[in-house]
Formats: structure tokens, sequence, C-alpha cells
């Protein structure tokens, strides 16, 4: 195996190197990503690099920088479409205004069914996405769910209902949702998932809205006494890699990372769903206070939230609309 998790040091060194071709007997596939070696999508994707390894016979040579250790999470996007770098994987907030529809999965209380995840991979609506991907000049290789569930982080008293909300400066996500949060009376400030902990902890923000796996594997109960468990949104990652690179492998090589692909997307909801059945009552084991969201303080957020985003999220958008529609029926009883 030659998958590592490399220092930022050595990774400046690598990053220094050219895109490997076809003809070296071991292709180099540089990997980054945001996460802390302790999240379950890490460990997901450190089990799809050693997978492609195994599948290509060797031919790929999976080198994973986590933890912003080689391309910052604002910079994998235009890094690998650049060719700098061959491989990364991204939360779909970080599309922003670049492709929106990447970001539909943020629209309020919408995509709680876990099914959706189940049957994403190799479905007609993660074809229309990998379309749109490829378009922005960059082959998505992995589909990666992270979380259904999420909470409201705070101190000293638990965001449930609109009114909590009123002035509260909050970690923003994208604009879509961001018109959400302002509605509900909120400040949003977008900030990648790396970035969120010292702000809370140094007040540039008062509360944060993640994933209920990630506020534990993040330690924000170090900062934040309250948690407020929701399905507000769903989370995912994805992996891409430079399309030039990908055309320049092997048929054998290109087949390794569709098959490992493949099984990564079951790996990330079987771990999700382990994670996620554990969390609340891990934040609560560190002493945080952790309340879970009636479906009635749901229905009040999201009668607030939910018209919001539709009016920001391009709703008149006809691709966005043909996406809402495909992802219809990946639900279950569909």
């Amino acid at each position: 195996m030659n998958i590592r998790l490399l220092s930022a040091a050595s990774a400046a060194l690598m990053a220094m190197g050219a895109v490997a071709g076809p003809a070296s007997a071991q292709t180099a596939m540089r990997c980054s990503h945001q996460l802390p070696p302790a999240h379950q999508v890490a460990k997901v994707i450190d089990r799809w690099a050693e997978r492609v390894e195994a599948l290509s016979e060797g031919e790929i040579d999976v080198q994973i920088f986590g933890a912003d250790s080689l391309v910052g999470a604002g910079e994998n996007i235009v890094a690998v479409a650049k060719g700098d770098i061959e491989c990364a994987f991204s939360v779909q907030f970080q599309w922003g205004k670049t492709l929106p529809i990447m970001t539909v999965t943020t629209a309020p209380y919408a995509f709680s069914d876990v099914s959706i995840w189940r049957n994403w991979d190799g479905s007609d609506a993660a074809k229309l996405l990998e379309e749109k991907l490829r378009e922005k000049g960059v082959e998505n290789v992995a589909w990666l769910f992270q979380t259904n569930s999420s909470v409201f982080s705070s101190n000293g008293k638990f965001l449930k209902v609109p009114e909590d909300f009123k002035a509260m400066k909050l970690r923003g996500l994208t604009p879509a949702f961001d018109a959400g949060l302002a509605a509900l009376g909120a400040a949003p400030t977008a900030l990648p998932g790396s970035e969120v902990y010292q702000a809370l902890a140094t007040g540039i923000i008062d509360g944060a809205m993640t994933g209920t796996d990630a506020a534990v594997s993040r330690k924000y109960y170090e900062v934040q006494d309250h948690f407020v468990v929701s399905p507000v949104i769903s989370v995912f990652f994805h992996g891409y890699v430079n399309p030039q690179f990908h055309d320049g492998l092997s048929d054998k090589a290109r087949a390794a990372l569709d098959q490992a692909g493949s099984e990564a997307a079951v790996w990330a909801v079987e771990s999700a769903e382990e994670v996620l059945a554990a969390a609340p009552a891990e934040l609560e084991a560190k002493g945080a206070q952790v309340h879970i969201a009636t479906e009635e303080e749901n229905a009040a957020m999201e009668a607030v939230m939910r018209p919001a985003f539709d009016e920001a999220f391009q709703a008149d958008d006809p691709d966005s609309q043909k996406l809402l529609g495909l992802i219809d029926q990946l639900r279950s009883g569909s």
C-alpha cells in the first residue's frame, strides 16, 4: 500500500511536481480533502484509496492529503480543474455560486430520507450532476453521503424555534441556505468546516449548523454547550479528478475508480447511519446539553426557512427542477 497522510511540508514538496502521466509504471494520484483523520468520511476516503490501488493492481498510487495539508478547502476545485493536483474531495457547499445545483440538498428539511442516498450512486440524479461537474472541468468518481441529521449549536440556550435565532451570528453554508438563516433573523457568515471551531472559540460567530457527527469529530462541544438535533439538511462529499488525468489512465485504472466509487458510496451510508445513531449520546457524554427537535419545532423552522431558500435557489431553473424530480424517485416508497 502506498496510501499515506502526508505533512504540510511533504505536501509542499510534492505539489512542485507535475501531474503524473500514463507512461509511468505507477501513476501518482494526489487527493486533497479538508477533513480531520477521525471524521467518518475521512475514514471512508482512506478505504476508497486502498480499494482503488487494489483494483488497479497498483497502477494508481493514491496519496491522501487530509486536513487541508495539500490544498485549502476553498481551492480544491480549481486546483483539480487546472491540473495542479489530480484529485480532491469537497463538500457540496463549496460549489456555492459556481454550480448552485450541487447545493440542492441544503433545502431546509427536504432531504431527510436516507433512501435517497442508498439509491444515489448510478442514479439519473447523480448522472445529471456528474454531467454538470464535467462542464465545470472535473470528472466525478465518488459520492459519499455524510449525514441527514444536523445540529444547531450555541452557548447558553437552545436554538429550537425561529425566535431563538434573532441577532445570532451563525456559520453560513450557501447563498440559498443563508437566505433561510437570514429569514430567521440570524446573521450568517460562510465558513469552511475547518475554520468553524476557531470562529466559535473566538466569538467571531455565536453558533453553527453542522452535521451531528461533525459536531463530535470537530469537537464543537469544547466551545459550545447547547445542541439541537434536527433534520435540517443532507450533507455529502464527492470525489473528483482532473479530466485529462482521467483520460490518460488505462481502461483498468478507470474501471478501478468506477468500482471503488460505487463501493465507497455504500460504505459512506453504512458509516453515517452508525455514527449518527451514536452522536447525540456522545455529545451528552462530553457535557453538552442536547435537545432532539420535535415535529412541531421542525415544522415551525421549515415554514420560515424553506420559502426564503426556494426564492434564492433558482427555483425557475429547468435543470434544478428536473433534479428535484429525479431525487423524488429515489425516496422510500417511490
